[in-house]
């Protein structure tokens, strides 16, 4: 097994033979970009669209298409009132397994998951699982994605749990942004092998340009660089052209940092004019108080879709936590950031949801904290609450402790091991005297809510969602047919999610 160095950028030699590859897409999910469906990362894109410019031919296959294969026999078994949908085989491709391996060359697999999240109708595929489930496909296996950083799910240290003998190499399928424009548009081509909508994450630019995040992998991955407006640009033109109507612009640190952002959603919707959702991903609150007279949060209100999330990285409002994890966000200059993204965004779209809005990132485990940094984070959502504003989402999570970090080198899980006896409880103060009021005022009872897909059953009960950044639960009473688009009222209120009717 070799192990290739994650800031090369391998490339397949254009006069040698063509070959069959076949991408094993297990999902991916990062802090700058999500790939579990309904979305589909960059990944996957990239890795087709240079292979088949270099003339290979390319298959898609999803882990689900894996599992009903191995685990399941190629049967799909109807499901009855009292069962659950499997989500194990839910996002299937037009491709079958079993007759893609038996004609592929090469195998490329595609994982990893550095913040695990729950997810509604599927499941990333981990190490553990595919190791049994690929030993007996006896073709070269490249292993490529967020994994060969390390990846959450498991272990950190990534290459000391590896089955000798599963890779035959580990490679980083990365294209600088020079040659991403020579073949990022191709990659359009993919979305033929799936029959399923699918939300495109379109990346704006890598690294950050702060980087100094303590758990933060950005900065290690890549420097800071922002891909030029006219390529992102055609990329979602292309797509668009291709049938998607689902974009983010994300797979970046901060979206008002990247390149003529307002030029660019502009342009999106001149070239894109029946796009169904436009959505964004990180912002870094700094650059929302530093944005001059706040055009780029107009712009944002002016052309993105409702339901839209500006995803803040605050970690969290204790001072010390703050400071001994170099991180980039004072709890003062978050609140101020709120306050704007209020003041232009809390606006009531067609779709039932507002028009964009705060998301807040909690994250715990980091150097320095303690019970006061509980206390500090509820007093300043508190105040967030009592003040009359909203916030879409808050994410919490345990911390990742990835190799090279400055977390690694300077405490690894010392406060998460001290203090995991406490998580349950800060977590559930969080959901129960935060999330829940909140989410009354932000889709009070008898709210509609339109543009609904109708995703999975759990006994009686379907579960839907709207396509979108971090799209609200909804469980509605019976069994509605799947995959279709609905308009509901709300119910009642959960923790962090809905029920609701269907409105006829």
């Amino acid at each position: 097994m070799t192990k290739a160095n994650p800031s090369t950028n391998p490339s397949t030699n254009p006069n040698t033979k063509p070959i069959n590859y076949t991408i094993l897409d297990c999902y991916t999910d990062e802090a700058s970009g999500l790939g579990v469906p309904p979305y589909l990362a960059t990944y996957a894109r990239y890795i087709y669209a240079q292979l088949t410019s270099e003339g290979h031919s390319v298959k898609y296959l999803t882990i689900d298409d894996l599992r009903l294969y191995k685990k399941y026999d190629n049967i799909i078994k109807p499901t009855t009132v009292k069962d659950k949908t499997n989500i194990k085989i839910y996002n299937l491709t037009n491709n079958k397994a079993e007759l893609t391996l038996a004609n592929t060359d090469k195998l490329i697999v595609l994982l990893g998951v550095h913040v695990p999240g729950k997810y509604l109708s599927a499941l990333p595929g981990t190490l553990k699982e595919i190791t049994p489930l690929l030993r007996d496909i006896k073709i070269p296996k490249i292993l490529t994605g967020p994994a060969i950083f390390g990846t959450q799910l498991e272990g950190g240290k990534f290459f000391e749990h590896l089955p000798k003998n599963l890779f035959s190499e580990i490679k980083a399928y990365g294209l600088n942004f020079n040659d991403l424009k020579k073949y990022a548009a191709k990659g359009a081509e993919l979305l033929e092998q799936i029959p399923e909508k699918r939300m495109i994450e379109i990346e704006t630019g890598r690294g950050c340009k702060v980087g100094k995040c303590s758990f933060c992998t950005e900065p290690i991955k890549s420097k800071f660089q922002n891909r030029k407006m006219e390529d992102v640009l055609e990329e979602v033109i292309a797509y668009y052209k291709a049938g998607a109507r689902f974009f983010r612009l994300g797979k970046q640190a901060d979206f008002y940092a990247s390149d003529r952002p307002i030029e660019l959603l502009k342009q999106i919707r001149k070239h894109c004019k029946d796009i169904e959702v436009l959505h964004i991903d990180n912002v870094n609150p700094n650059s929302v108080v530093r944005d001059k007279d706040h055009e780029i949060t107009k712009a944002i209100v002016k052309y993105c879709t409702e339901g839209n999330i500006a995803a803040f990285g605050v970690e969290s409002f204790d001072p010390i936590v703050v400071k001994e994890n170099l991180l980039n966000t004072a709890p003062i200059i978050a609140h101020k950031a709120i306050e704007i993204i209020n003041k232009y965004g809390a606006i009531r779209g067609p779709n039932g949801m507002h028009k964009y809005l705060p998301g807040i990132n909690i994250i715990f485990g980091l150097l320095g904290e303690s019970k006061k940094t509980h206390k500090a984070n509820m007093d300043s959502l508190l105040k967030i609450i009592d003040q009359g504003l909203l916030l879409r989402r808050i994410n919490v999570r345990q911390v990742a402790v990835l190799p090279d970090t400055y977390l690694e080198k300077h405490g690894g899980d010392k406060f998460l091991r001290k203090n995991k006896k406490y998580y349950w409880k800060w977590r559930n103060d969080i959901r129960q005297k935060i999330d829940n009021p909140m989410l009354k005022l932000l889709v009070p009872t008898d709210t509609i809510i339109n543009d609904v897909y109708t995703e999975i059953y759990d006994g009686k009960t379907t579960f839907a969602r709207q396509i979108g950044t971090y799209p609200l639960t909804i469980g509605i009473k019976g069994r509605i047919p799947l995959k279709e688009k609905i308009s509901v009222k709300v119910t009642k209120h959960m923790l962090r999610s809905i029920t609701a009717e269907l409105v006829e």
